[in-house]
């Protein structure tokens, strides 16, 4: 019933907040960011019981950082509702226009989604970034959070409310699901009379539930099994201070490393210095040339495959880039991959046969995050190649509609 009783209040929102202009919408994100640090106590004294019973439930650092808000990130977090706010507004650009043989005048223009789900895991600051995405581009949205941030996603939507009721959004344009049972889940994802469009966002199980029960339109975000592969003509120092921040910065995110491919050549001296360096934070799985090396631990196919999203590393040496693009093309999650080299026909190589949403030279996989791409937010990176690829933020949360004017036509 929460779920129908929502989803009523949501549709009847998305018609009002299409008929909106910028300004009020600016207006309705400006209030909202005022709301937050207003009300940042009380949220997170909410954070404060969430990290309390994570603590007690035995869930790694890694994911405890992951649902974790101090004072600092929250300021920081309100504050970047600025950038979204200056923002051009994706919505009623007209994106072409022509006249056709009949004298009939064809206008393509942007108009929101409508109502979009988002569903995701021990992130508080994806119920905020989400929000005023949606709010900017005219979309509505229904928020279902997990157990384990149930009481900072309760505090941080009353704080949104809040600021919604002094501007000309409707508070009805957000609702939390605060029901956190599974089953919820599948109410959501099949409600296509209320949802245009769902996003999961957090781990490979959940995920892979909702692609396979949906109804509604989805859109796959968040898995990040990420490569670093290390060519021969790489500069080992810049190698391993990228190592370093796209694995030990924040594990817990989908865009750091989980797995480091090490041309032959250059294997020896960097798997030994970066062991060296790591080896008392980081737990290294290896293949058989990697534990030559260094006492690491024998990695198998599944080590390969996963997304630890902890301080665990998988690590193969390889003979040649060919090897490292096909192991990164078997395991991939498409996602996020990176090369370091100072080969111009290697990173070329690389570019072309990578098959991913980002893929870098000689830089992190830590940058693959809306915020850093000037995209002010995301509501996750996408990994498949429909409607959107990549940090689906601010333009990729609009479609289209053909506006026809004639003076009498008629088809013959």
């Amino acid at each position: 019933m929460e779920v129908r009783q929502k989803g009523e209040k949501l549709k009847k929102a998305k018609h009002e907040l299409g008929l909106l202009n910028t300004s009020q919408k600016n207006h309705a994100l400006l209030e909202i960011k005022n709301s937050l640090l207003k009300n940042k106590r009380i949220i997170l004294n909410a954070n404060k019981i969430d990290i309390t019973n994570a603590v007690e439930a035995g869930i790694s650092k890694a994911l405890i950082d992951r649902l974790t808000l101090t004072e600092n990130r929250l300021i920081q977090i309100a504050d970047s509702i600025d950038t979204i706010i200056k923002l051009t507004d994706p919505t009623g650009v007209i994106m072409s226009g022509k006249i056709l043989e009949n004298g009939m005048q064809l206008i393509k223009k942007t108009v929101p989604l409508g109502t979009i789900a988002i569903i995701y895991e021990a992130r508080p600051n994806v119920t905020i970034d989400a929000t005023v995405l949606a709010i900017k581009s005219g979309n509505a949205i229904l928020l279902r959070g997990s157990s384990s941030t149930i009481n900072s996603n309760k505090a941080i939507v009353a704080a949104i409310k809040e600021g919604l009721r002094k501007s000309d959004v409707t508070e009805d344009s957000c609702f939390l699901i605060e029901n956190t049972k599974r089953e919820v889940v599948k109410e959501i994802v099949t409600a296509n009379e209320f949802i245009d469009l769902v996003i999961p966002r957090g781990g490979a199980e959940l995920i892979k539930m909702v692609i396979k029960t949906a109804t509604v339109p989805t859109i796959e975000t968040g898995v990040g099994n990420c490569h670093m592969y290390v060519d021969s003509g790489a500069d080992l120092d810049m190698a391993y201070a990228i190592l370093n921040n796209g694995k030990m910065s924040r594990p817990s995110v989908c865009n750091s490393l989980e797995t480091l491919l090490v041309h032959q050549d250059v294997a020896e001296e960097f798997l030994k210095m970066a062991y060296n360096k790591l080896g008392a934070k980081l737990e290294f799985r290896g293949c058989k040339k990697t534990c030559e090396i260094i006492p690491a631990i024998p990695a198998t196919i599944e080590d390969f495959e996963q997304e630890f999203l902890d301080y665990i590393i998988a690590v193969k040496v390889v003979d040649s880039i060919d090897e490292a693009i096909e192991h990164i093309t078997e395991f991939s999650s498409g996602h996020s991959e990176c090369i370091i080299t100072n080969n111009l026909l290697a990173s070329n190589k690389f570019i072309k046969e990578i098959d991913s949403a980002c893929v870098y030279v000689n830089a992190s996989t830590r940058f693959s995050d809306g915020g850093e791409f000037g995209f002010g937010a995301e509501m996750g990176i996408s990994t498949q190649k429909t409607h959107a690829r990549g940090p689906f933020s601010i333009n990729e949360l609009i479609s289209y509609k053909y506006i026809i004017t004639g003076d009498g036509q008629v088809r013959q």
